[in-house]
């Protein structure tokens, strides 16, 4: 009898979900080519072929669009399996420190992927700032930690860097002609304040900080509604935030360092999590270390 094999289902989901099969490589942590070589098996189980070329990528056929219908319904199951046997013994948990730069895709996918690998391992998160998940790290209270590098630390797995962008309103900020720069940034410490009102004093600009706080999400409603520009990575233009335009004639800014961390005698499922993270950062952003 032929049988459909979870993963090979559990990539085709991700195709579905993602329309490219770069991008669901990255959401099951496997390479474009292993995840290619996953479709080519399950066409062969099929017996029928579930993807047809479209332009430069792929799109699903009828009979991939049905099957991926049916995927769903036995990933779902597979996970409700796991999960009423994970309530009797769990194993283990693993707790996550994370800035608030990466909470979004695509670490959540590699969090999902994680998940459905690991049912039984409790995972815990922490969002917080880069300086106090190192204290909280050093502490035992967290196994694995994703924030800004300040210096070279024995514990990490991964060191990688991003340009940081200045990020402005979709529809222009509200200022007037010689005005100086309204800014919005987090409370300090902060290293993406620290390296905005550097370049802009090195650049000679005047400037006025005219919203702060601990919240992200609340220094982005400030400038999506006009009232100042900001300084953090380009992914999170988005939703009414576009990287500068260059008429703006804004100083160049450095590029961010972060660091995925490991606790010393963490369990092997937070390595296993760090080394998913690894793989998930270095398909997304330069790893230098």
């Amino acid at each position: 009898m032929r049988e459909f094999e979870p993963d090979h289902l559990r990539a085709l989901v991700a195709f579905a979900d993602t329309g490219t099969l770069a991008r669901a490589a990255e959401v099951v942590g496997r390479t474009p080519s292993a995840v290619t070589a996953q479709m080519q098996r399950l066409e062969e189980v099929a017996g029928v072929a579930l993807l047809r070329p479209a332009g430069r990528g792929r799109e699903l056929t009828e009979a991939g669009t049905r099957l991926v219908a049916h995927a769903r319904t036995i990933l779902g199951a597979h996970r409700a399996a796991w999960a009423s046997l994970a309530t009797i013994e769990p194993e283990g948990q693993v707790s996550l420190g994370l800035t608030q730069d990466f909470t979004g895709s695509p670490l959540i996918d590699a969090l999902r992927a994680f998940s459905g690998s690991r049912p039984r391992v409790r995972t815990a998160f922490r969002v917080g700032r880069s300086a106090e998940l190192s204290e909280q790290l050093a502490a035992g209270d967290i196994d694995v930690l994703v924030a800004m590098r300040q210096e070279v630390r024995g514990d990490e797995v991964a060191s990688f860097s991003t340009p940081m962008r200045w990020l402005t309103p979709a529809d222009g900020v509200s200022m007037l002609p010689g005005a100086p720069l309204p800014l919005a940034l987090l409370d300090p410490p902060c290293g993406f304040r620290d390296a905005a009102l550097r370049a802009l004093a090195k650049a000679g600009l005047d400037y006025r900080i005219v919203a702060t706080g601990v919240s992200l999400d609340g220094v982005f409603a400030a400038v999506r509604a006009g009232i100042g520009i900001t300084a953090r990575l380009e992914a999170r233009s988005h939703d009414g935030i576009i990287a500068a335009p260059v008429e703006l004639a804004l100083p160049p800014l450095p590029h961010a360092e972060f660091s995925i961390r490991l606790r010393d005698g963490a369990e092997a499922s937070a390595e296993e999590l760090a080394e998913l993270l690894r793989r998930t950062f270095e398909t997304q952003l330069q790893v230098v270390g």
